[in-house]
């Protein structure tokens, strides 16, 4: 049985990818001598020294063969005039900025003498790699169910995502994806411009299709068919829907490391539900909402995010930090029929250790307000690494969350609020410069708590204590992979999770 192979990150020019040390060659005027300081003047030797600074007259590029030079400068802070030393942060960050567009194998920055004294030439040296990419490649295994609820045994999905992210040159990238499961079919189309109508604004855009399956009900599900309108009991209630629409946004740089955008979001839903459905949770029937309205909606909303990146590499990073913060809001005077305000925050720190191990922290934290789509809640398998991760919005596994700690958690398969702290582990087993750049082994553990505004207010009465906690455990062991084509993650949890011993208690 294949364990799930999913691509990690692809290189973009969404990505800001600065923070290694950089030590760039300076060739310098002569200065005359200066004349010994008094000892009264002599300054202190426990003082770190400043750099000595220069002005930029002019910045070279070179070994771009495919990529126009506008298009590397536009990821330029610096401009002739600009003041610069040997030791300038700034020179870091725009390294490892310039490999996160993707368009770059290597990127080595150096300063060398000017035309009169003082000033300095800025020479950018590129490899440039192959940029048709495939940003993503989704394979698994799932536990599922029929139309009727029910359950039926493993199925396999699978998809690709595919893009030029240097069309002619040009930094623009054309991508499009794919994903197909059990009676469930996502598309995704898009388009980024990094410099929108040559200017120093990014703009971007995304059409989507999506004909999806939700699986309701925990135990003795009993609902109404749509069609006959006849009471049946099954292991799920099965609520089918399809998406059409898609979001454009517009983005800045801040920095050299951070981007401020702002997206607006438009869709058409089609859905068919049961006309009624209950369950048994925490022992007791209660009803079943399917966080969907029947026939025709529409969701319009605004989306802003705050992206800063000081990672040295986007794909095997060994410093660094990524943060990510966004916030939505429906717009309900352009047509939005679900009121939702949803908050978001991932913080990811990367260490260097000795032998060239890495070690990782992150955080994530989200919380819903108001009347979020079912598609827009937080799902146990974004937090579970024993479950298939949603792919291009869609959910493929029926099961609940592993339930090691005996908790609430095994009530749950979305909520308004959520939280996850992980670590993770690196040890290097391959280097090259050919077409596969590094192989990791890698081990991560976490815990993770799921809740809606239920579970908050009115906890599963099968539990009691810490027990009502909706928290559990979580782990994954595999490789992380840097290739030509872009970054793998080939990993076992999901595997593992079909094994009842790595199952937990019900």
């Amino acid at each position: 049985m294949a364990p799930s192979l999913r691509r990690l990150i692809g290189p973009g020019a969404l990505a800001l990818l600065p923070a290694l040390a950089l030590a760039p060659a300076i060739a310098t005027a002569q200065e005359p001598a200066a004349p010994p300081a008094s000892p009264a003047e002599a300054p202190d030797a426990n003082l770190p020294r400043a750099s000595p600074r220069y002005d930029l007259e002019r910045i070279e590029i070179q070994g771009n063969v495919r990529t126009l030079d506008r298009i590397v400068l536009r990821y330029v802070p610096f401009r002739p005039g600009t003041v610069l030393s040997a030791d300038d942060p700034e020179l870091e960050l725009l390294r490892y900025r310039l490999l996160g567009t993707g368009f770059f194998r290597a990127v080595t920055l150096s300063l060398k003498r000017g035309s009169r004294r003082g000033a300095v030439v800025l020479r950018i040296e590129v490899q440039e790699r192959n940029t048709v990419v495939l940003q993503d490649l989704w394979l698994g295994l799932s536990a599922t169910a029929d139309d009727q609820g029910k359950t039926r045994p493993l199925s396999a999905y699978g998809g690709a995502d595919v893009a030029e992210t240097n069309l002619l040159g040009t930094g623009i990238t054309l991508g499009g994806a794919f994903v197909v499961a059990d009676g469930q079919l996502g598309t995704r189309l898009r388009f980024l411009d990094p410099a929108f109508l040559g200017t120093s604004w990014m703009a971007h855009t995304t059409l989507l299709y999506s004909s999806a399956r939700e699986f309701y009900g925990n135990r003795q599900v009993r609902y109404d068919d749509p069609f006959s309108g006849a009471e049946k009991v099954e292991d799920f209630a099965i609520a089918k829907y399809s998406r059409t629409g898609g979001f454009l946004g517009l983005g800045r740089d801040l920095s050299v490391s951070s981007q401020l955008w702002v997206d607006y979001r438009f869709e058409r839903i089609s859905a068919q539900l049961p006309l009624a459905a209950s369950h048994l949770r925490g022992g007791e029937r209660e009803p079943l909402e399917f966080d969907l309205t029947p026939g025709t909606s529409y969701l319009s909303s605004l989306r802003a995010t705050f992206v800063h990146d000081t990672r040295d590499t986007p794909t095997l990073p060994t410093r660094g930090w990524h943060l990510i913060l966004a916030a939505d809001t429906s717009l309900a005077p352009f047509g939005s029929g679900y009121p939702y305000e949803k908050l978001q925050v991932r913080a990811s720190r990367w260490w260097s250790l000795p032998r060239n191990h890495v070690a990782r922290l992150e955080l994530f934290a989200g919380a819903i307000g108001g009347d979020a789509p079912i598609f827009e809640k937080f799902y146990v398998a974004d937090f579970s690494d024993l479950l298939p991760d949603r792919v291009l919005d869609l959910n493929f596994d029926r099961r609940p969350a592993p339930n090691f700690f005996k908790t609430a958690i095994s009530e749950l398969r979305t909520g308004e609020y959520a939280a996850r702290l992980q670590g993770e582990y690196r040890i290097p087993l391959y280097r090259s410069r050919r077409a596969i750049y590094g192989v990791d082994l890698f081990g991560s553990a976490g815990l993770y708590a799921l809740a809606s505004r239920r579970d908050l207010s009115d906890p599963a009465r099968t539990f009691s204590g810490l027990a009502r906690v909706p928290l559990d455990f979580t782990f994954n062991v595999g490789l992380r992979m840097d290739t030509k084509a872009g970054g793998f993650l080939f990993a076992f949890a999901n595997i593992l999770g079909f094994v009842p011993a790595f199952r937990g208690s019900p």
